[in-house]
């Protein structure tokens, strides 16, 4: 039986399906009201709440497959298994079924669904601490599925534990967490990477990340809360939390341990070396090709999700992704850079996933100019560069850095235009510079892929309420074409986009305010209501369009004035808000318009 990508979703699907699951739609890449994350990460981002307790709609069996970015790994990609873009296959159980079930059934979709080799699969659980028992209970039950106890090893809190916060003594009091167990596909020991890196010489086990083994599946049974110092408690309802790379599976299906060469992946290689004359298989060569297919993948998801590149937030990191593919794209042709190069590129993407994300003849015609604009602009950022570069007559690590942070340009590029001078420049130092902005970089975004999880203050709570009914209040007064293109809300203000014919004149946006500010003064009772999706559309409950919604459904109704489909959390009464003031108005696209507000 030949596998795609396509038949394995719907493998994937069938199959929990018929264990009573419900499917949960996936949100956008830029999640709708979160501000404690730039993009989606992860299929478990939107059922946070509910893992924490809160009542889902469409029950305690659930899954899906969720389109993800973690920007924080744009500069691991380049070996054989780390993407930003990927898709999380997800199931999970609220307080229903748990490790006994959860294990025996993923065993079952990967050897008699998917036919992997039982061989081949290895698995890890957690080992224990001083405060923490060891996870005996999945270790007993993969053994009772056939698993010899070579196959089954025991890892710390590092690797088999998850929280929010981390391992069990970095957990705060109440804070939920617990073991997991992951699998792993053995591709023989003939796919170790070693040569020039970091695991050469060293013993191979199977979490080592060497490039034998692949880790394809991850079980988190949440089952503990943090009650004091040191002390857990069992909680009386314990989740299930899983999630598997489909990418990673497709590897392990095709047994090929580079994700660049499968299916999903290998036509947009075959535009890369197509466009640049040059071949994957050369050394050489394989590290830029893989950071031009990932990122100009993640790319045109984005674009897709309407982001457009900017120096802001999303489209910074649009733009990122968009301008180290061009460097590499340079290196490779040797000075010789055409932004249609990455429209050929860009069309191989398209074509995959067609049928599943794109439609290929509206969203070739739509991404395709956004591409070759900003690609075409910073071929003359990238001249510039080279041009500034030549001036300089000896240039150190932070001179080197400099040019990473201003035109693109990686270490090994400005190297190579300063071998040409017959100079060096200081690796260390350069790294030095790197490492320093890593760490401020990781500072400044403290909760910003976290997924929901790290912002539930009360002021957040008042904002998000407070976006419905700047909602209702807008479309009032602009009229019923208007509809959310998304917000952004921190504990400083509300951001809210929208779609309007026109642009509001300054006495609407005073109409607006004076709305919004007389419905907070009524002390309008907010509620939650679960219905099915029919019914709510039927009760006028407005939507964000961009997202799609399953059969059923919660509204939040702000008593008879606003009533939105919306997942929560907000405050009970519109009381609580206190005053709001609508200080900016702006256009950011055509008919595309962004209120600022605190």
């Amino acid at each position: 039986m030949t596998i795609t990508h396509v038949k394995l979703r719907q493998l994937f699907s069938d199959f929990w399906s018929g264990k009573n699951h419900k499917e949960v739609p996936p949100i956008p890449l830029v999640p709708k009201d979160d501000p404690t994350t730039l993009f989606t990460g992860s299929g478990m981002q939107q059922l946070v709440p509910y893992l924490s307790g809160e009542t889902h709609p469409l029950g305690q069996r659930l899954y899906n497959i969720q389109r993800s970015l973690r920007s924080q790994d744009i500069d691991e990609v380049g070996d054989n298994r780390h993407t930003t873009m990927f898709e999380m296959m997800g199931n999970w159980s609220l307080g229903d079924y748990f490790k006994k079930e959860q294990l025996a059934w993923f065993w079952e979709f990967l050897t008699k669904l998917l036919q992997l080799p039982k061989e081949k699969l290895y698995v890890s659980v957690f080992a224990g601490t001083k405060d923490v028992p060891e996870d005996r209970e999945s270790y007993e039950i993969w053994k009772s599925l056939g698993l010899s106890e070579d196959h089954i090893h025991k890892y710390g809190a590092e690797k088999n534990w998850w929280s929010r916060a981390g391992v069990p003594d970095n957990m705060p009091k109440g804070e939920p967490g617990g073991p997991d167990s992951e699998v792993f596909y053995d591709f023989g020991t003939e796919y170790r990477f070693h040569e020039n890196s970091p695991h050469a010489g060293k013993p191979c086990h199977i979490n080592c990340d060497c490039g034998r083994f692949l880790e394809i599946g991850n079980s988190v049974f949440i089952q503990y809360r943090k009650a004091g110092d040191r002390l857990l408690e069992e909680l009386p309802k314990k989740n299930v939390d899983f999630g598997g790379g489909l990418e990673r599976i497709m590897a392990a299906i095709e047994d090929n341990p580079d994700i660049f060469t499968t299916s999903l992946y290998q036509p947009i290689i075959r535009a890369v070396e197509t466009t640049t004359g040059k071949k994957y298989t050369d050394p050489k060569n394989t590290p830029s090709m893989r950071i031009i297919a990932d990122h100009l993948k993640a790319a045109i998801f984005l674009i897709k999700d309407g982001v457009l590149p900017s120096n802001k937030e999303q489209g910074y990191v649009l733009r990122r992704l968009m301008r180290r593919s061009a460097v590499k794209m340079y290196q490779l042709k040797e000075g010789l850079l055409d932004a249609t190069d990455f429209n050929l590129i860009g069309n191989k993407v398209i074509d995959i996933y067609t049928g599943v994300y794109f439609d290929e003849k509206n969203d070739t015609s739509a991404i395709t100019p956004i591409v070759s604009e900003e690609l075409t602009r910073f071929n003359k950022t990238l001249s510039r560069g080279l041009k500034e570069i030549k001036k300089i007559a000896d240039i150190d690590g932070k001179q080197a850095f400099d040019f990473y942070q201003s035109y693109g340009f990686p270490l090994e590029l400005t190297e190579e235009l300063l071998r040409e001078k017959g100079q060096t420049v200081d690796k260390n130092a350069f790294y030095q510079e790197f490492q320093k902005h890593k760490e401020l970089s990781r500072s400044a975004s403290i909760g910003k892929f976290k997924g929901g999880l790290a912002d539930q203050s009360q002021q957040t709570l008042k904002y998000h309420t407070a976006t419905h009914l700047i909602h209702q209040a807008l479309f009032e007064i602009l009229g019923n074409e208007v509809r959310q293109e998304g917000s952004n809300i921190n504990s400083d203000r509300l951001r809210f986009d929208f779609y309007s014919l026109r642009k509001p004149t300054d006495e609407e946006i005073k109409k607006i305010t004076e709305t919004v500010n007389k419905k907070i003064q009524e002390r309008l009772p907010v509620e939650s209501r679960i219905l099915p999706k029919k019914d709510a559309f039927e009760l006028g409950a407005k939507s964000f369009f961009k997202e799609k919604y399953p059969d059923t459904v919660k509204v939040y109704l702000i008593g008879s004035f606003s009533k939105e489909l919306c997942g929560g959390p907000h405050v009970k009464n519109t009381g609580e808000i206190g005053r709001i003031d609508i200080y900016k108005l702006e256009k950011i696209g055509s008919n595309l318009f962004r209120i600022y507000a605190k």
